[in-house]
């Protein structure tokens, strides 16, 4: 109870902050399809005004308006009162679970699994060799499959499968270079990431090597944490976040980098909102590795110095990119995927309508809320069709996932990728050129490319 008081002391002092305004309405994308007030970020506000009564008097009630949240951040990016919104409801979730305890499911699976890296990687392995008794391919193209079997959880979807061999089966550990560069780079590589798009993990590594970063990769990496802060489980995201903090402490690194949106966002603002101001080391070891975290595209671009190329092939292929939430509305990051993209000549970015507008996936509201997800996703899906592209790009698994979807149940054959995949065939294209140099004249080719 200690807790969550001081927890509600928090939210009250920043719930003062919003006027009501309604500028949150214009640029919601669950407002936009039920036109609940209540699903707005203004009606959710005005419901926790009174959290300490609603939350004796109906305490599921309120939980299960929070839920419907997608957490993409349009409110708070395009608040002109700058009221963190995320911050709000992030930390009003945790308040009620507090007070009213995690469901028998949400229990088993985050503290149960996710709370436990080693397990939750043996559960995947399983997951792996049983899927395909419960699933079966749907699109070849977009290796989506859909289940055999009728549930409330997988019908109608069309979803990707784990990969045969995660990430952290596939490379050596802790993956070190010579350091030319002069700078050190620890590498977070994501649950979804690690075990469903693990060539993205790989791409993000032989880019890294290119570009002669010394790789410090920690074995038996865990969850961000963002699956459990948004239940409002904080006990697991604490357990989660102390252990992430002791595999990568073992190793002095210039940044940290991911190629997960979501994950670069929690580590980088989610653990330092959260991490309690009494928890004295903890704050300060997290606010640290926070300050040093950075998305996979802005290190490459701020820090390696990645460059649009100035070679245009007549062929490139047609490409369009989606603006995660996380990246853009939450990290503003939205140059730099795109510049990853220019940098290789085989491809030409063409724009979508409304890049940033959410695809709809949103974590576990797409578990508890598919249809309305699939809604804004389909609208999502639509932009990308109307821009003519052959591949369409973004800087987050879960948006591959939903973009995935969306594309496979309309019979469209686009393939989605990651910037970093894109950018890392740029890399071959140029290994292939090069391949008959001697390694001094590759070395000197290789540091003119780079700058």
């Amino acid at each position: 109870m200690k807790k969550l008081s001081l927890l509600m002391k928090e939210l009250e002092s920043r719930l003062l902050f919003c006027k009501r305004c309604g500028m949150c309405q214009a640029v919601c994308p669950l407002f936009a399809e039920t036109g609940r007030e209540t699903d707005v970020a203004r009606g959710k506000l005005a419901l926790l005004d009174g959290l300490t009564q609603e939350m004796f008097k109906d305490s599921k009630g309120v939980f299960e308006r929070l839920n419907r949240c997608l957490l993409c951040g349009s409110c708070a990016a395009n608040c002109p009162c700058g009221v963190n919104v995320l911050e709000i409801f992030i930390k009003a979730r945790a308040i009620l679970t507090g007070f009213m305890g995690l469901s028998q499911a949400k229990k088993i699976i985050l503290r149960g699994i996710l709370a436990y890296p080693e397990t939750f990687d043996r559960i995947m392995k399983l997951g792996f060799l049983f899927q395909k008794l419960f699933s079966r391919p749907t699109d070849e193209f977009l290796g989506t499959s859909c289940s055999r079997l009728v549930s409330p959880l997988t019908e109608d979807r069309h979803f990707k499968t784990l990969a045969p061999t995660p990430f952290h089966r596939m490379t050596a550990h802790p993956g070190r270079d010579s350091n030319q560069s002069g700078l050190k780079a620890g590498f977070f590589s994501g649950c979804l990431i690690d075990k469903v798009f693990p060539q993205i993990a790989q791409a993000t590594v032989d880019i890294l090597n290119y570009h002669k970063i010394d790789v410090f990769i920690p074995e038996k990496q865990g969850c961000c944490g963002m699956p459990a802060v948004s239940s409002g489980d904080m006990k697991t995201f604490e357990q989660l976040v102390r252990y992430n903090l002791e595999k990568f402490d073992a190793e002095n690194f210039d940044y940290l980098v991911t190629s997960c949106a979501t994950c670069a966002f929690t580590i980088r603002e989610i653990w330092p909102m959260m991490i309690r101001k009494d928890s004295g080391a903890l704050k300060a070891r997290v606010k640290r590795i926070a300050k040093k975290t950075l998305d996979i595209n802005r290190f490459l671009v701020s820090k390696v110095g990645i460059k649009e190329s100035l070679e245009r092939n007549d062929d490139a292929t047609i490409v369009t990119y989606h603006d995660p939430c996380h990246l853009k509305k939450s990290l503003g990051i939205s140059d730099e995927p795109r510049i990853l993209i220019k940098a290789n000549p085989d491809y030409r970015l063409k724009e979508m309508v409304d890049a940033d507008r959410c695809c709809g996936l949103g974590g576990s509201f797409n578990l508890q809320y598919y249809k309305i997800s699939a809604d804004i996703g389909r609208q999502k899906c639509n932009n990308i069709k109307a821009s003519g592209c052959s591949v369409v790009a973004t800087g987050c698994p879960a948006c591959m996932i939903q973009i995935s979807d969306m594309l496979s149940k309309s019979k469209e054959h686009i393939i989605v990728k990651h910037p970093v995949e894109i950018y890392a065939e740029s890399l071959n294209r140029k290994s292939k050129r090069i391949s008959g140099l001697s390694q001094t004249d590759c070395d000197k080719f290789q540091k003119v490319t780079h700058t």
